[in-house]
């Protein structure tokens, strides 16, 4: 019997210690590797909130405010921590809510990965300082309920709104390409400025984690706040725009269609840039309910959300006749003082291509002041035809290489996302389009900015830079320095870009566009006092409707020009109609500070003048 007593009691101890074994195993898994347990305990215990930093803003190059931040509230929940004896009512009529909307904002599909019972997620955004304030007294009797602070944009003025762009809410992408940065709710640049500088402007989230009872009710920061941190607010910037000039270039773009830009030539940074129609930057701030306002935009068939000034890609018309010129001298085909006899055309065989009548042309300078089309056809083929009339592909090479120099067909690299590249026709183009069986008349139009030919306004304004420092530019850029950093801008802003041209050789050019300007074609650009050297320009309309287009661009003063400025408007007419006093009236704004009483009259009559004809913009004929 004690054999079989003893045998019992061994077996229980067994048993017992085997058991113990069991639970302390099981203990050690949850506590070392079970990672689910573990969370679970910290959401129930430990209340971890993010603090949101202030957004950095954007000033001009005079330090004048584009944007500020404002404050707004979202209320968030935590699911596992409400109490559900917990009474809405309260809660309802704070928010004007319904019962069933409380519950449908409560009850997410948890299976999805973007909510959890044991994370905060929104259950109400944009709460206005009424709401906020009435609903921070009572947030005690609300369990599993916290209020975030975030900032949103605001714009002290109605301008810069495609310079700026928006702010919206993260999409799934977003929050998949940084997860550990952005969250569901959170708020990311969307266009513009507020894109291109997200990771600078955006700041550094801040942490904070605090200890709960079950009823959701603070205890004490956790392990005394050594996990906290706090949120950084995102850089300042100072951009090259000036507020004034970006002003009067959109006042006189109403009701027009096209872009404006202008830079600063001795360093690339843009001083203004307009695109038209443009629209007021606070009808899409997130807080304003902005669906109808973009949704209208988006249907406008003149398309006020699109970038003109970057985007578009039109003919540069006679704005390339001073390149022609400048790539023939270089080549040494033609020389400054041959003189082109042009008896209101240039005939080629049984073609004839039309001139407006001028005085005889007797050297480059005034060949670009009056804007001589039969001098320019002669240039140009003298350049295709270089190595001989049946070679023109090797004149063609030759050609685009100072094109590819000079930015064409190519995006200039500014620092806003949309710049579109222009197009520039290549040998293979031509042989594709005509089986090879082209010759130097066949592409003449190129030689007056006609044909396959397309730059953006942008692209424009950096050839007028490019002259005025008789040979390299800079690449333009919006941004002109971290505000109260030593943090540099990007070094491809500061490095200067050199074309294969003499610079002897554009002095006969510039003088030639500084007639333009005093006794030419864009006398309406002229400014008392200033030496402005510019080019006007009456671009082909491609479209079944409308008029031509209205092109200028310019830079000033004449010597160590501090200005380079493209405007270009669809449908518009003769370039010097329109586009070159625009452009006179900004260059006097940017270089005298203000217009003088003598041209009110004429910015006056620019700003009521209306330049859009529906008809093109309809929905076959929608701008390129």
């Amino acid at each position: 019997m004690s054999d079989n007593y003893s045998y019992r009691q061994d077996a229980i101890r067994n048993v017992i210690i085997f058991s113990a074994i069991l639970l302390i195993g099981k203990i050690m898994f949850i506590q070392l590797f079970d990672q689910s347990i573990k969370a679970r305990a910290n959401s129930i215990a430990i209340d971890k909130s993010i603090i949101y930093p202030s957004r950095g803003l954007v000033y001009d190059r005079n330090d004048k405010i584009l944007n500020y931040n404002s404050p707004i509230y979202d209320l968030m929940v935590t699911y596992n921590q409400l109490d559900p004896e917990m009474d809405t009512t309260m809660v309802c009529e704070i928010l004007d809510i319904t019962k069933e909307d409380f519950l449908k904002r409560i009850n997410k599909n948890f299976k999805n990965h973007r909510y959890s019972k044991a994370l905060p997620f929104i259950f109400m955004s944009k709460l206005s300082p009424e709401k906020y304030a009435r609903l921070q007294e009572n947030l005690f009797e609300l369990p599993g309920f916290s209020i975030v602070l975030r900032n949103i944009r605001g714009y002290p003025d109605t301008i810069a709104a495609h310079v700026l762009g928006y702010i919206s809410e993260v999409n799934a992408k977003q929050i998949k390409k940084e997860p550990d940065y952005y969250n569901l709710g959170d708020y990311i640049g969307s266009t513009g400025l507020e894109s291109y500088y997200e990771r600078s402007l955006r700041g550094q989230k801040g942490k904070k984690y605090m200890l709960k009872d079950n009823l959701g009710r603070v205890v004490s920061p956790y392990q005394e706040g050594d996990l906290d941190s706090v949120a950084i607010s995102g850089n300042d910037i100072n951009v090259g725009i000036d507020k004034d000039l970006q002003r009067l270039g959109e006042s006189l773009m109403q009701n027009k269609i096209g872009g404006i830009v202008a830079l600063d030539p001795s360093s690339g940074e843009v001083l203004a840039m307009i695109s038209a129609p443009t629209y007021d930057p606070n009808i899409l701030a997130i807080h304003r309910g902005r669906g109808k306002a973009y949704q209208a935009m988006s249907t406008d068939p003149t398309k006020p959300l699109f970038n003109r000034a970057i985007g578009a890609q039109y003919p540069p018309g006679s704005l390339l006749k001073p390149i022609v010129a400048l790539i023939g001298l270089q080549e040494e085909v033609w020389s400054v003082n041959r003189g082109v006899t042009c008896n209101g055309g240039y005939q080629n065989f049984n073609i004839f291509m039309g001139c407006h009548h001028h005085a005889h042309i007797s050297n480059v300078s005034q060949a670009i002041q009056h804007s001589c089309n039969s001098y320019f056809f002669t240039l140009f083929r003298a350049i295709i035809d270089k190595d001989g009339y049946y070679n023109s592909s090797e004149g063609l090479n030759v050609f685009n290489k100072y094109l590819y120099q000079m930015g064409f067909g190519q995006k200039l690299g500014i620092d806003f996302i949309g710049e579109k590249a222009g197009n520039v026709p290549t040998v293979a183009y031509f042989d594709k389009l005509y089986n090879k069986k082209w010759r130097s008349p066949t592409i003449i139009s190129l030689g007056i900015g006609q044909g396959e030919l397309e730059l953006t306004t942008l692209q424009m304004a950096n050839l007028a830079a490019m002259i005025g420092n008789k040979g390299y530019f800079y690449t333009p850029h919006l941004i002109k320095k971290y505000k109260n950093s030593d943090r540099q801008i990007d070094a491809k802003y500061r490095l200067k870009r050199e074309v294969d041209i003499d610079p002897e050789l554009f002095i006969p050019i510039i003088d030639g566009m500084e007639k333009v300007i005093s006794s030419g074609t864009g006398q309406r650009a002229k400014v008392n006092g200033i030496k402005i050297c510019g080019k006007t320009g009456t671009a082909q309309n491609t479209n079944r409707n409308g008029k031509d287009h209205s092109i200028f661009f310019a830079f000033a003063p004449k010597e160590n020009p501090k200005i380079a400025i493209a405007v270009y408007i669809e449908n518009a007419g003769f370039g010097g109609t329109y586009a070159a006093p625009i452009a006179g009236l900004m260059i006097e704004k940017y270089l005298k500070g203000e217009i003088s009483e003598l041209k009110i009259p004429l910015k006056e009559k620019l700003e009521k003048t209306v330049l859009i004809d529906p008809s093109v913009y309809d929905k076959e004929e929608k701008p390129k």
